[in-house]
């Protein structure tokens, strides 16, 4: 395999990365902003790219927003977009819920740990659900409470489905919901496995470190996936745009998300971006999880090819 081609500073090499794609598919923490901080150049480069007759479509594993909410920031960060241009993890399972999974009623009712954003798309899609943002869940155990979720009381017979994601406010109660429902046979699925994700020039717990990986660990269940690098995020993706994945370019930050998601899709080609959780020393490290085709410091260094 031939090692990645740096492109920063090179305007030859960046015109020519560029013409070779139609679509380019953008991961959104770490690559465009971290927290609310924009990267310098962001808005000026998805300009350019645009004005080149470029598709540019967001693709983020952060399920705390649904599109809307998402569709806010872009707009308070100056970004100029539309719903229909983000494709994010809670999206994306709420699509595979309601299309591809067709459990039954009433038995597909979903207890979701997660935020706002999962529930706004399940609602979306008619997907009924219970948990999440409920406030009667976020308190301490109480003795009542271990004994109705031990013996069903206060478990509802109609879920068939846990579905984990990003939950500011995750504790022990919800954890024993989740767990008691799996146990009992619910579908174990997951917006992202990301353990961690970047924010304000730092990096925080993701998704995957305070719901699924627990929740895996005390069931011995694996959950599947729906958001990078899960291939049925990229099939729901290809379906919704059309696009030619040998015309597709994915541009991300972290290597076993983002640029997995890009080689094991089979796109055109990958890029990495060094503005946030992996570096050119992690993908040249013995057993790296991904190696990129390209790379750059950041992301508005393509802006000298683009103009």
């Amino acid at each position: 395999m031939a090692p990645p081609k740096y492109l920063t500073g090179d305007p030859v090499a960046i015109k020519d990365f560029i013409d070779r794609f139609d679509v380019f598919l953008f991961d959104c923490d770490g690559v465009l902003w971290s927290g609310d901080h924009l990267f310098d150049g962001v808005v000026e480069t998805l300009e350019l790219l645009r004005a080149k007759g470029k598709k540019t479509i967001f693709v983020t594993n952060n399920s705390s927003k649904s599109r809307p909410q998402y569709l806010e920031k872009f707009t308070k960060l100056g970004i100029p977009s539309n719903t229909d241009e983000i494709f994010g993890s809670s999206y994306s399972s709420a699509i595979y819920i309601s299309k591809i999974l067709k459990l039954e009623p009433p038995k597909n009712k979903v207890f979701v740990i997660g935020e706002a954003g999962i529930e706004k798309e399940l609602a979306s899609e008619g997907v009924p659900f219970i948990g999440g943002t409920d406030p009667a869940l976020r308190r301490d155990i109480t003795p009542e409470d271990w004994q109705g979720i031990a013996d069903g009381s206060l478990l509802d017979p109609d879920v068939g489905i846990v579905l984990t994601g990003l939950d500011f406010h995750i504790n022990y109660l919800k954890l024993a919901h989740a767990y008691q429902y799996l146990r009992r046979g619910a579908i174990f699925l997951a917006t992202n496995t990301d353990a961690t994700f970047p924010a304000n020039h730092s990096f925080f717990p993701g998704a995957g470190s305070i719901s699924s990986i627990p929740l895996a660990n005390m069931t011995g269940q694996k959950p599947l996936s729906l958001g990078k690098p899960s291939q049925a995020m990229m099939d729901a993706i290809e379906g919704k745009f059309q696009l030619d994945r040998e015309r597709t370019c994915m541009v991300g930050d972290r290597l076993d998300t983002d640029i997995k998601f890009g080689i094991e899709g089979r796109l055109g080609g990958t890029l990495a971006v060094q503005t946030g959780v992996n570096k050119k020393d992690d993908w040249e490290a013995e057993g790296a999880a991904a190696v990129p085709a390209f790379y750059v410091d950041q992301l508005s260094d393509l802006r000298v090819g683009a103009q």
